[in-house]
């Protein structure tokens, strides 16, 4: 993205989960039948989401926003809406043992690169 003539990252959120154990399968189909529609619907935009090559119970999230303001107001949003509470949370939020949250900047190049390798 470029904003007269500059250019402009876009902030990345990165989500990994240690899901229980045996859940990584079931996690994952939720996710994919589920979640992913209900984000999309919701105008968020995932660039990967899916099972660790190393383990089937660890799982990773990653969602792009244009800004930390942004990230913020379509989270609560999302989050609050009856579509997620009433839909996937609770087989999410139950399939979950631990998560770890880090957010970044990224340039268009990195994102489609991430987009691309997870595809």
């Amino acid at each position: 993205m470029k904003k007269d003539g500059q250019k402009i990252d876009r902030v990345v959120e990165i989500i990994l989960y240690q899901l229980k154990p045996g859940a990584g399968r079931h996690f994952h189909q939720i996710m994919e039948n589920v979640s992913a529609p209900l984000h999309r619907e919701a105008g968020l935009e995932i660039l990967a989401f899916g099972n660790s090559l190393h383990c089937e119970n660890a799982y990773v999230l990653i969602r792009v926003f244009d800004s930390l303001d942004h990230m913020a107001a379509s989270l609560n949003i999302f989050y609050d809406s009856d579509g997620w509470k009433n839909g996937p949370r609770s087989n999410i939020v139950d399939s979950i043992k631990t998560s770890a949250k880090s957010v970044l900047f990224l340039d268009e190049t990195a994102i489609d690169t991430l987009k691309s390798s997870h595809s």
